[in-house]
């Protein structure tokens, strides 16, 4: 039973044990944004799955729009990740780092002296963003990138990857989803530009895969992932006349930088956003590599799409929260362990590190 899943599979450089990834989740236990002995224990206690790939982790400190989000732009964060990337290998893991960039999605309190929201266009998000200072804050316009900052941007990106291999990381996952930074390029919602980075289907994917570009040539295709969420109304975002055929085509250029895998959620059956079937499977022959596929999976449909095809891994998330050994749970059918949710985002251990394995 499971055979799919719990079977090997060789993704980029490395060897998975089974096919069951730990999808990034923030978890916002960095404090100072800055990787700690905590946040090692809880990777650590999950380095079971095939593949780990971290919390939302920003390669700029304009990036940081959550309070309590790591980054890996300076030497102290590199250090505190070494301690992770050391904790999880020693338990016999593998571990990516997601590279998140937020965006306009955050608000300045939660924001470093100097860093400021930066977006493709200054369009506000709707809602709240929490902040420690002030609680629920609305979002802020932010400021319309210039070239230059564009240049930058991708930049910042390549040196964090660069530093995720100083820290011991087994490769990097771009969040080109949800819609943070490289998803609101691509999309019209957020991206009102009018130069080579706006206007058409292509000009708007041109920044996720000048980054994709420069990240591959930093560290090579076997070390990078990237995730895209086609037609998520997450964060202000949605779908456009035109989203079918370019998400296809989007997938069909990061295909041709060569990247490990295309990592795709799919709520539609929990959210109720258009994703079919038919864009599902076009994009997977578009792009023409592995595909990690994220959607509310139990075990037996996690398996069933990997039998017949669909997916050479699935990514759990929320069962991972509060079930630390989650691989061996779903191999011997043993039931799960419900995430306390008021716990989810507080700074210290209870609701972190503190729910027991199997005896």
């Amino acid at each position: 039973m499971l055979s799919h899943l719990f079977s090997p599979f060789h993704l980029g450089d490395l060897e998975l044990p089974n096919r069951v990834v730990m999808a990034p989740m923030t978890r916002s236990r960095a404090l100072g944004n800055v990787p700690n002995a905590l946040m090692a224990e809880y990777y650590a206690q999950r380095a079971s799955a095939g593949l780990l790939i971290t919390e939302g982790t920003s390669p700029s400190p304009n990036g940081l729009g959550y309070a309590r989000i790591p980054g890996i732009f300076s030497a102290e964060q590199v250090a505190g990740w070494r301690t992770v990337t050391d904790r999880v290998h020693e338990a016999g893991g593998r571990i990516f780092v997601q590279l998140m960039h937020v965006g306009r999605i955050g608000h300045p309190l939660n924001l470093p002296a100097g860093a400021e929201l930066v977006a493709p266009s200054a369009v506000a998000a709707a809602g709240e963003m929490y902040t420690d200072q002030e609680g629920p804050k609305a979002h802020p316009a932010p400021r319309a990138m210039s070239e230059a900052d564009v240049r930058g941007a991708v930049a910042e990106f390549t040196q964090a990857a660069r530093n995720a291999m100083e820290a011991g990381f087994d490769g990097v996952e771009l969040h080109g989803a949800n819609g943070y930074l490289i998803d609101q390029f691509l999309n019209p919602i957020t991206n009102q530009r009018t130069d080579d980075y706006g206007g058409s289907d292509e000009r708007r994917m041109r920044f996720g895969i000048e980054v994709a570009t420069s990240v591959v040539d930093a560290l090579g295709p076997g070390r990078v992932g990237i995730r895209v969420s086609p037609n998520n109304p997450f964060n202000g975002l949605g779908t456009w006349e035109t989203a079918d055929t370019a998400y296809v085509r989007y997938a069909e250029r990061l295909g041709e930088v060569g990247l490990a895998y295309l990592h795709l959620i799919d709520m539609s059956a929990m959210m109720g956003y258009p994703f079919p079937e038919r864009v599902k499977t076009q994009m997977r022959e578009a792009f023409g590599g592995p595909v990690i596929l994220n959607g509310g999976y139990d075990a037996a449909a996690a398996d069933r799409e990997v039998a017949e095809g669909r997916a050479n891994l699935v990514a759990f998330g929320r069962p991972f929260l509060g079930n630390p050994d989650l691989v061996a749970r779903l191999r011997g059918g043993a039931a799960l362990v419900d995430a306390r949710q008021e716990l989810l985002y507080t700074p210290g251990p209870e609701g972190y590190t503190d729910y027991p394995a199997l005896s």
